[in-house]
């Protein structure tokens, strides 16, 4: 059965109220402090626990995103210096810097040329309040790109921190797989923690991409039942003739 408790950011979370450590799944909006089994929230809402799976979450439809060391996140380009771009995760995030020797094996004459408007997917290298924000587009553990990098044509959507989370997590799969199935050729999908979501359709084009956007925009909205998914699906595919 489900607990609630509202919190802002900054609250602690007692331990004791979230389900026991072992194979726990702690969600959006609640970090653990470093070495510690010690909780504070990092958005206002509801911590809403579920014991029965195990998992804790701060829900709230008007989050917003707070860089955390070690997110995926969609950012954009607004500028950049000799050494560094200067990027936009958000309207509330602090300026974001990415080096030009972040990239997998990039040189002086191999590091990307990255101009205003142009996105990139990264990973948060390093984060702490009221100060910029480090990005990079190396997996640490591997040294390589490992899917991080610039995102090339596509279109980007806003949706909630709640939805990105549960594309992050696999938890709209099916629905993700019936959506490809209809479209020519399928889709690309990344999906960054700070709430954007890019999409490509190389066959389908902007047609894919605009159905990709509804269908993203209606599971936001509602509870999206598996038959109502289905039937919205092949409505979509039909109004924009891609059956």
């Amino acid at each position: 059965m489900a607990e609630t408790m509202v919190v802002l950011p900054g609250d602690p979370i007692d331990s004791n109220v979230l389900p026991t450590a072992q194979k726990r799944k702690i969600g959006l909006g609640i970090k653990q402090e470093v070495n510690t089994n010690d909780f504070t929230s990092t958005i206002a809402g509801k911590v809403e626990v579920d014991h029965k799976k195990k998992s804790a979450v701060v829900s709230t439809p008007k989050a917003r995103y707070v860089a955390k060391t070690g997110d995926s996140v969609i950012a954009q380009v607004r500028g950049g210096s000799f050494e560094t771009f200067h990027l936009n995760i958000n309207a509330y995030s602090p300026p974001a810097i990415l080096s030009h020797f972040a990239f997998e094996g990039a040189s002086k004459k191999t590091r990307p040329q990255l101009k205003n408007g142009d996105l990139v997917y990264a990973r948060v290298a390093f984060a702490q309040k009221n100060m910029e924000i480090e990005l990079t587009c190396v997996n640490p553990s591997t040294g390589k790109a490992d899917g991080l990098g610039q995102l090339n044509d596509g279109m980007v959507f806003d949706v909630s921190l709640q939805l990105a989370d549960r594309l992050l997590k696999k938890q709209l799969a099916s629905l993700m797989e019936e959506l490809g199935n209809k479209i020519p050729g399928g889709f690309e999908l990344v999906v960054g923690k700070n709430g954007k979501v890019w999409v490509d359709c190389a066959d389908a084009g902007i047609k894919g991409i605009i159905a990709v956007g509804r269908v993203l925009q209606e599971a936001d909205d509602g509870t999206f039942q598996e038959k109502e998914q289905k039937k919205f699906i092949n409505r979509t595919i039909k109004e924009l003739g891609l059956s």
